[in-house]
């Protein structure tokens, strides 16, 4: 198995890059977004580099992600990986901060969080259906997709990886034989219940599946899309 998650997730989307790679659906809203691998390997290369050019994050840096499961999130998590950042899943209210970062993304929800927790860099994600930009930006805070559109479409990821890779992918590995993951699978995940991004991201990644993944469920929708979405794994 490869080391580096850049690696791991160009062969998923080499496999096939016209084919669904991750599905969001947010019954709450009833959003529906699905990304081709090309489509969300667009969206990884333009994260990496809006880290490195407007950012200049370098291999090892640590970057905070105070983000729920979700499309915008895979994009930042795997743009993050591709630059060979040490990804820092974040504080909480018990833990209290963490070591400073030198950028950190937070949900529009969490940032009077994100506020407290020393960074270089920080940009906000609104979230929103249609990847559309916030209207109104938090004071401190850059938009994420109203910047990272203007981003360069490729990139050019770190051979080398970087001090997580190893680590998560073994992790994954692990998980994707114990969920019953396999190649060619389509994984509905409830986002809610498996909020790791081990479980929701790379776990499938890593076998070559694709992803279902379902914010704020509705029990009821969860079962049609079984049919619907030709989903062979339920993690629900």
């Amino acid at each position: 198995m490869a080391e580096n998650i850049a690696r791991v997730f160009a062969d998923a989307v080499a496999t096939d890059p016209t084919r669904p790679l991750l599905t969001w659906y947010d019954d709450a809203t009833g959003e529906r977004t699905e990304l081709s691998g090309a489509t969300c390997a667009n969206w990884v290369a333009k994260t990496a580099n809006l880290l490195v050019d407007d950012a200049a994050v370098a291999p090892g840096d640590p970057v905070g992600v105070l983000l729920p499961p979700h499309w915008q999130t895979a994009a930042v998590l795997l743009g993050c990986w591709s630059v060979g950042a040490a990804v820092v899943q974040g504080p909480t209210v018990v833990q209290g901060p963490t070591a400073p970062v030198e950028v950190l993304f937070t949900g529009v929800d969490r940032v009077g969080e994100a506020a407290d927790w020393p960074a270089g860099e920080r940009y906000v994600l609104g979230l929103a259906p249609l990847g559309l930009p916030l209207r109104e930006v938090p004071a401190g805070f850059v938009d994420y997709i109203a910047e990272v559109r203007g981003q360069g479409d490729h990139f050019g990821a770190y051979p080398g990886g970087g001090p997580q890779d190893a680590e998560l992918l073994a992790r994954a590995a692990r998980r994707g034989a114990e969920l019953g993951i396999g190649a060619g699978d389509r994984v509905l995940v409830d986002a809610d219940r498996h909020p790791d991004p081990v479980d929701w991201l790379l776990a499938p990644l890593v076998v070559g599946a694709s992803v279902v993944l379902c914010g704020r469920p509705d029990p009821a929708r969860l079962a049609d899309r079984v049919t619907t979405e030709k989903v062979t794994v339920s993690l629900t």
